[in-house]
């Protein structure tokens, strides 16, 4: 393999890994904020004893995520060298402004949030949980905005002396159409995730009849945030196809493999046969609906690959400008696929736990368990479609992926980086897991333990 496809390899698999910690980060700071909102208004101990329990949770995966967010931003400047020289001017801003305003905000209010038990007052306290979930909220717009330059490069300009990306306007990077919708959508898949580790873990004490009184509200909780944050979803995901198929019509017609510009454009649900071409052997076809995807339009018109591939050759210069089809493809089915079944087993569960019912069937608690799965595997198939849909760019339109990988690197180091990479990925996935693991297991701290002005254990480490 090339020094480019091995660092492509290794930067995919550090940002899949690093966003498995991300959506829970986001959502449960959100739900540990609500919680002790409800505690304090209407000073139930139960909703104590949940802040307490989830956001232990929270505290673990947040600790995870800090440390494979720095190892991916370390790839910018280690595999990615002439990548960073060329847009640093732009794309430092958003990082810069993530790590120095977001996300010490973040690990400042957390910090508090830990430590402030008994000794802030229960409003002051609480304002600290919130400003650390808009911390968080705010370091993964700064990260998508980011991002979303790279999907449409907004307020810049080339300067021709030395043919490099100049920043002209942050207002217009920050308010970037594919950053806000971007964002609204992680959000909504965020609280998918976090409503599935709350159905999971709510469900495995449930089913053994442990702490019903606490957890059966946050089972139900889990089952109401499932199903509303994935029709949520689901809509901002249709608005971000509409803006993909003006900004990037190549990614939304590699999205159904269409390869003629069609009007009224079916969408195929299943497909047998190549999709590297016009081979298709059979498929399950809804009419109209990519159009109406695309265009709000049922008899609206979708741009094929082979047009817009000449298009972009007659534009950018002879070259290749198809993204890896059957992977774009069955990545954004698979996302579709993986985060409606979570939505409708959500809603199923809601229909059996009517009433403050308690379901008797042991497969109603298996599903719950092995539906966690499901968002998570949701938003990897969607980053992936994301990102693999943008090649062969880097910066679309302004830089290929081919052109920005360090000219000094050799496959042997990025090998090697990899290894290790992944060796201590896996060590940290084993530790992160089982102290959630252990933790669940335990369940919400007695109430005796939860009750204001009880000690709270001291650290383990004192200075």
């Amino acid at each position: 393999m090339t020094v480019l496809e091995l660092s492509r390899w290794q930067f995919g698999i550090t940002t899949v890994y690093h966003f498995i910690f991300v959506p829970l980060t986001i959502g449960l700071s959100l739900v540990v904020a609500c919680l002790q909102t409800a505690w304090l208004v209407k000073k139930d101990p139960a909703y104590l004893r949940l802040t307490k329990f989830f956001g232990k949770i929270f505290l673990i995966n947040f600790a995870v995520g800090v440390v494979t967010g720095i190892v991916q931003e370390f790839q910018f400047g280690m595999n990615w060298s002439a990548y960073s020289q060329f847009v640093g001017n732009v794309f430092g801003a958003p990082l810069a402004m993530e790590a120095l305003l977001a996300f010490f905000m973040e690990s400042t209010f957390i910090g508090l949030w830990i430590f402030g038990w008994n000794k802030l007052s229960p409003r002051l306290h609480l304002a600290t949980i919130w400003l650390a979930a808009l911390g968080t909220s705010l370091s993964a717009y700064f990260i998508l905005a980011a991002n979303s330059w790279m999907q449409h490069p907004v307020g810049y300009r080339v300067d021709p002396a030395t043919h490099k990306v100049v920043l002209t306007s942050i207002v217009a990077l920050l308010t970037n159409s594919t950053a806000i919708a971007a964002w609204i959508h992680v959000f909504t898949a965020a609280l998918m995730v976090t409503a599935a580790v709350l159905i999971a873990v709510s469900a495995w004490h449930v089913g053994r009849k442990s702490q019903l009184e606490v957890f059966r509200r946050s089972l139900r909780l889990g089952l109401v945030l499932m199903l509303t944050a994935g029709i949520a979803t689901a809509v901002t995901g249709d608005v971000q196809a509409r803006l993909m198929d003006t900004q990037q019509p190549m990614k939304m017609a590699a999205a159904e493999a269409l390869y003629s510009t069609s009007d009224s454009a079916s969408f195929s649900l299943f497909t047998i046969g190549s999709l590297n071409g016009d081979k298709e052997v059979w498929s399950v076809r809804v009419p109209d609906l990519l159009s109406l995807i695309a265009t709000l339009d049922p008899h609206g018109t979708v741009q094929g690959i082979n047009n817009v591939q000449r298009a972009y050759a007659a534009k950018y210069g002879p070259g290749q400008y198809k993204p890896d089809i059957p992977v774009t493809y069955w990545s954004f089915r698979l996302m579709v696929g993986f985060g409606s079944l979570a939505a409708l087993l959500a809603a199923i569960g809601l229909w059996l736990t009517r009433r403050r019912a308690i379901p008797r069937s042991r497969w109603f608690y298996r599903i719950a368990l092995w539906s966690l799965a499901l968002p998570y595997l949701a938003a990897t198939m969607g980053w992936i479609f994301t990102e693999m849909g943008r090649q062969p760019w880097t910066v679309f339109g302004l830089l290929t992926t081919a052109k920005s990988v360090s000219p000094g690197v050799t496959a042997s180091s990025v090998i090697i980086s990899l290894a290790v990479f992944t060796l201590l990925y896996a060590g940290l996935a084993a530790i992160a897991g089982w102290l959630t693991v252990r933790h669940v297991k335990a369940g919400a701290p007695p109430e005796a333990e939860s009750k204001p002005g009880t000690p709270e254990p001291q650290p383990v480490f004192q200075y």
